[in-house]
């Protein structure tokens, strides 16, 4: 930690949080626009979600370099560039033409955001933990927390409420089109581009060190592969070979290397050694089924409220505000409870209450009132908000400071690829589930009623199985907890 001190932590925390708020919202605001984008390129749900797979993908990819950009380049350069960076990625997909045969255009333009976000997330917890003391953290850890768990969630509402109709912002006429949803994002962005050569400081010291490249393209390829396998479940099946079971197989495989070789460098690419101690495996592991198990409902429910309810994306958002509220409300007390009584029971209670509001969503119908769906969304969003942040913080209280940013980056890692993996799982499983139960195209003709009918329970049935995969992570991550240590930040 920097010791010599002579900066203002306020300012290096706002210029960072405004730059993350720009980041979260890229990374979620996606959800309510799904089927407005699928009409506007005409693609499917597995082709819309792409967008996001890959945005978490390469966002993942980035952490392992963010450890050695970290300790390599000054911290107000770095975080320079990558908000330059982020810029140019919003910039590219509000600008992609609306055509089937571009939508990789604007999926390049996720991906070059991504690979920003990548770096500045794992960066603010770094210098986060280099500018306060460990009694100091939780507290800001969990204003941390009220950015990276607010923003996404306020994603979906202003996304909707922002495709409902024209709006007119400090002058700034807003259309009903898509492109906005980034334009706020974008000003976010500017701001942040604006206060860094005023308000940033240098705030890690940097050191000499040399980047193994065999391991950044092992790592690049490995995770690269193994999701481009996943993500084409939803069009190709299972039993595809060449687009499904050789990618993954080989990501696999080149994961496995890529781990093999950390262990035998001198100077790990990504230290995977932090994992050996159980105090920071533990609460990391169960911070990964909290997230698996949020995305399992936070990604699908937009879409099931617009295709299966009919809402339009203003309402279906509308429907997610509570989350949105009660994860913020609940992230900086979660970061004082820490304090108090510890991560185990924090977490415990976190888990039960995400278990709780899961479970309703099981038996979700066509015809269940969306201010109960509102309700088990807010209480899903608290649960996550009591656990996220101290399970982070317990983690990385586990390592020493000059491990710090090699755990952020092992930490960081495996919860952008389990992200994107999750999302990629469960988007192909809804898509198979769909068309598996979809009656014959011939009953359009014969019998368009029925027909209407059973397309709309092939839908709930897709929907159904995404909910049951998320209780299972919110059940697993109840039974981990269990084996957490039991501390408190204030020691």
């Amino acid at each position: 930690m920097n010791t010599e001190r002579k900066y203002n932590r306020t300012l290096v925390l706002i210029v960072m949080m405004v730059a993350a708020i720009a980041g979260a919202l890229m990374q979620t605001s996606l959800g309510t626009a799904i089927p407005t984008l699928m009409t506007a390129f005409n693609i499917n749900l597995s082709t819309a979600q792409q967008a996001t797979t890959w945005f978490l993908l390469f966002n993942g990819m980035m952490v392992p370099l963010s450890a050695y950009l970290a300790n390599r380049v000054p911290t107000k350069i770095l975080h320079f560039v990558a908000y330059i960076l982020l810029f140019i990625g919003v910039l590219i997909s509000t600008l992609t033409p609306e055509h089937s045969n571009v939508w990789w255009l604007f999926v390049v333009g996720r991906i070059v955001a991504a690979i920003a976000f990548g770096i500045i997330m794992p960066l603010m917890q770094i210098v986060i933990l280099n500018m306060y003391a460990p009694k100091e953290r939780g507290a800001a850890m969990g204003m941390m927390g009220l950015v990276i768990g607010m923003a996404p969630a306020f994603g979906p509402t202003l996304s909707g409420w922002i495709l409902q109709k024209d709006h007119t912002i400090l002058g700034l006429t807003l259309s009903n089109d898509w492109r906005s949803i980034f334009v706020i994002p974008l000003i976010f962005i500017v701001i942040a581009i604006i206060l860094t050569p005023f308000m940033m400081e240098n705030v890690i010291e940097t050191k000499k060190m040399k980047l193994d490249f065999p391991s950044l393209a092992l790592s690049t390829v490995g995770f690269g592969l193994f999701l481009w396998g996943f993500t084409n479940v939803g069009t190709d099946g299972w039993g595809d070979f060449t687009n499904v079971v050789f990618p993954i197989a080989a990501g696999v495989l080149l994961i496995l290397v890529f781990a093999w070789r950390q262990l035998k460098l001198p100077v790990p690419f990504l230290d995977i050694k932090v994992f050996a101690k159980k105090d920071f495996t533990i609460p990391t592991v169960a911070l990964i089924l909290a997230i698996m198990a949020m995305y399992g409902v936070e990604m699908m429910l937009p879409t099931y409220l617009q295709n299966v309810r009919g809402l339009t994306p203003f309402h279906s958002g509308l429907t997610l505000l509570g989350g949105a509220l009660f994860m913020g409300l609940m992230s900086p007390i979660a970061g004082i409870l820490y304090n108090k009584v510890g991560v185990k029971l924090l977490s415990f209670v976190g888990f039960s209450v995400l278990a709780l509001g899961t479970l309703p969503y099981i038996y979700l119908t066509a015809a269940t009132p969306t201010i109960i769906i509102s309700v088990l969304y807010a209480v899903r969003m608290a649960g996550i908000a009591l656990v996220m942040m101290p399970l982070t913080t317990s983690a990385m209280g586990a390592l020493s400071d000059d491990k710090a940013a090699d755990g952020t980056a092992a930490n960081n890692t495996l919860r952008q690829v389990s992200s994107s993996v999750v999302v990629a799982l469960l988007t192909s499983v809804v898509q198979n589930t769909i068309t598996n139960n979809l009656p014959a195209s011939s009953m359009k003709v014969t019998d368009p009623i029925k027909y209407a009918d059973k397309a709309l329970n092939a839908s709930m049935d897709g929907f159904q199985v995404a909910f049951i995969i998320s209780m299972a992570f919110a059940v697993l991550g109840l039974i981990v907890v269990l084996f957490v240590k039991n501390d408190k930040g204030a020691e």
